[in-house]
């Protein structure tokens, strides 16, 4: 596995930068948690100075209504006592210990120092009050009855309504200056609120233009580095250092694209070259003088022998032959056009080798239509007939076979020559695994459909000594483009 260089691995192993949603809910929690503080805190001042208003409102009112009625009742409910009236109800007893615990209820729930005194006082009046009317009830004589009626229960009511008044102007007063200072407060906490929210609006203002700007800027670099890219600058860059982790991200993975781009380039540069001398080798053995100056001492021998007929069909071979070599420059040829060739080369060697060769070629006509590398099948018939046929006895043959294998083709070249033997062939099988030339042939074809096509396809081969040898083809259907060009022209 290549190694990545060094800045790519330190801006993947940078741990200082942060999310986009990390940073949006950090930029949130500023704006909105000293906000909600300063509500909060207003609130409760507020809810504070509320309690306290309801508080001595409910005193105000609880003790007004008290006032209201309270000295005419016990007046009327004594007089009608002393003077044993029909309308008598008894002694007010129960009414007087309700303004005893009226006075107590008031008396704790007040805070103001002059309010709390004249609460005090009611209360003790009512005690009082209390003590004479259990007083009255001890004294038989009518006329001292009516006199502790007139200087004790009319005094003392009348004292008790005038305290509990006092209580309700001070209490009054002090409803009236707690209400100013909740206007005042309520008007300080505006203006601290305002005051604050434009603090904060300033902030905000700074630290949302830094937040944009440390997006808009990596950002901004790394559209000028995808155009830079497109432009074909394929060299690796420091990466962009960004505060946000998806813009790093975004530019590590660019730098790293970038890399293995220049990893496969490089690959396929290689193969490239290696498919080009594949190729180049195929070519420069077709052009074998060695095969050239024998087949035209062929020609002349058969010529000056007076085989003139033979002569002219070895030429004809020949020129079909090379025609086929050169097929318009084009390295990708029909299946049809390579059966001619190999076809050519054989009945010119036939010629030559008349009494120990012989071939049989049987390609199933519907796969003349597909495409296949130039000079496929010649170099193995050229193994077949040296490495094979030469080294046995006797009549040898050569068979051509092609046959379709689902999306696939089958060609075999066999002989029934003088084969190899287990150590000769696992030689041979090691070469073409690993791309090692020992000699021309085999290696050079596999390699070259393995680069075209895949590892899925090229050559396999068996072999036995003293029974020939077996290459198998494997190549894709694939219509040839010149073929279809054809086709579609001929359709219009």
């Amino acid at each position: 596995m290549k190694r990545q260089p060094d800045f790519l691995e330190k801006g993947n192993q940078s741990g200082k930068a942060v999310t986009l949603g990390g940073k949006l809910r950090k930029l949130m929690t500023f704006q909105f948690v000293p906000v909600i503080g300063v509500v909060v805190i207003a609130f409760s001042v507020l809810l504070s100075y509320s309690s306290k208003y309801r508080a001595i409102l409910h005193n105000v009112t609880t003790a007004s209504e008290f006032n209201q009625d309270f000295k005419e009742s016990i007046d009327l409910k004594m007089y009608y006592y002393v003077v044993e009236s029909r309308y008598s109800e008894g002694l007010p007893i129960e009414e007087v210990q309700a303004a005893q615990e009226l006075a107590q209820s008031l008396r704790d729930t007040t805070t103001q120092k002059e309010s709390g005194k004249a609460i005090n006082d009611v209360w003790k009046l009512c005690k009082s009050l209390e003590s004479k009317i259990y007083q009255i009830e001890e004294t038989d004589s009518y006329d001292e009855r009516q006199q502790q009626l007139e200087n004790n229960i009319y005094v003392l009511t009348d004292m008790i309504q005038e305290y509990m008044y006092t209580y309700l102007y001070y209490e009054a007063v002090q409803l009236d200056a707690l209400q100013e200072q909740m206007t005042g407060r309520l008007y300080l906490e505006i203006s601290l609120i305002l005051l604050l929210a434009f603090v904060l609006l300033l902030v905000m203002v700074r630290k949302t233009l830094r937040f944009g700007r440390s997006i808009t800027e990596p950002i901004g670099d790394l559209c000028n580095r995808v155009q830079a890219i497109s432009n074909g600058d394929l060299t690796v860059q420091v990466p962009i250092e960004a505060q946000e982790y998806e813009i790093q991200t975004l530019s590590n993975g660019f730098e790293q694209m970038v890399e293995q781009l220049n990893h496969l380039i490089e690959q396929n540069r290689q193969e490239q070259v290696s498919l080009r001398s594949a190729e180049l080798a195929l070519l420069q053995a077709q052009i074998n003088p060695h095969f050239l100056y024998n087949t035209l001492d062929t020609i002349i021998w058969l010529i000056e022998t007076k085989k003139n007929d033979q002569a002219v069909e070895m030429v004809t071979s020949l020129s079909g032959y090379f025609r086929s070599s050169l097929s318009k420059g084009r390295d990708i040829i029909t299946l049809r056009e390579e059966e001619q060739h190999v076809r050519s080369y054989l009945e010119i060697q036939q010629v030559r080798y008349k009494d120990i060769l012989d071939y049989r070629i049987s390609i199933d006509a519907k796969l003349y239509q597909y495409e296949i590398p130039k000079l496929t099948l010649q170099p193995l018939v050229e193994n077949a007939l040296y490495h094979g046929i030469k080294l046995k006895r006797g009549l040898g043959i050569i068979t051509v076979t092609g046959e379709e294998d689902g999306d696939d083709i089958c060609l075999t070249v066999s002989d029934n020559g003088a084969g190899m033997d287990l150590y000769r062939l696992q030689q041979v099988r090691d070469a073409m695994e690993h791309g090692v030339r020992v000699g021309f042939g085999l290696v050079t074809v596999h390699e070259r459909l393995q680069l075209l096509f895949g590892q899925e396809y090229g050559l396999t081969v068996s072999s036995r000594r003293g029974e020939g040898t077996v290459v198998n083809v494997r190549i894709p259907k694939r219509v040839a483009e010149q073929k279809a060009e054809e086709k579609i022209s001929g359709e219009e």
